[in-house]
């Protein structure tokens, strides 16, 4: 006879958001907290994902979310600390997407996405000034083949917010190689977007059992407030 030590996967009928809920509401992992220095890095604040009004790629979940990044954006500046934006984007031949770009071809296809078009450009609703960080990306963390690691260590950031969207796609991948580089991951659950409510809500449950501090973003304006 077997006897299980561990459990099957289980289904309890609860939905993305009730698991979300009851997770945050009885923490069962100490949390990895602020360091001394932070890195505000906001992935894919740009057309394709943002302006709902203009493309199907697009998503919004809460409206505020733009507002909540500039607010501790603004706050990291004041306090000298970097301020990143990302965004994706590829060339006309789509070459530099890899594997990545060959799944579908249509005009709202991730591959093209190319430079300098209106899918590309930031979303104008984003208050980014001439002394932040930006760069374009060509997969889904921030962290892949961009200047990023070499700006915290010139920074000496030991803590990374990582904001934007999507929170199943980049921003998780994000996360997740922070965290694999040795940063105290921060996720503000106000800065984050996702087409469908149960991903979103599932995937921030999984960042905040495995990697990142899932928080209100008012967590990281107090933290500033402290200082």
């Amino acid at each position: 006879m077997i006897q299980i030590i561990g459990t099957r996967m289980a289904d309890d009928g609860r939905t993305a958001r009730q698991i979300f809920d009851d997770v945050m509401a009885n923490p069962a992992r100490a949390r990895f907290g602020f360091g001394e220095r932070l890195a505000i890095v906001n992935v894919d604040f740009q057309n394709a994902y943002t302006r709902i009004d203009r493309y199907k790629t697009a998503y919004e979940t809460d409206p505020r979310q733009i507002e909540h990044v500039n607010h501790i954006s603004a706050l990291a500046r004041a306090a000298g600390m970097p301020v990143v934006w990302s965004r994706v984007g590829y060339a006309d031949d789509a070459s530099d997407a890899g594997v990545w770009g060959t799944r579908t071809d249509t005009p709202d296809s991730l591959q093209n996405i190319k430079y300098g078009s209106d899918r590309h450009a930031y979303d104008d609703r984003c208050a980014i000034h001439p002394g932040d960080t930006q760069f374009t990306k060509r997969m889904p963390s921030a962290f892949h083949e961009t200047p990023l690691q070499s700006l915290l260590v010139w920074h000496k950031v030991d803590t990374v917010v990582v904001t934007g969207g999507s929170t199943s796609g980049c921003v998780r991948a994000t996360a997740v190689d922070a965290l694999s580089r040795g940063y105290r991951t921060i996720v503000p659950m106000e800065t984050t977007a996702d087409k469908l409510a149960s991903y979103h809500w599932a995937n921030l449950t999984d960042l905040q059992l495995k990697y990142a501090d899932v928080v209100p973003v008012a967590d990281v304006i107090d933290w500033f407030a402290a200082r």
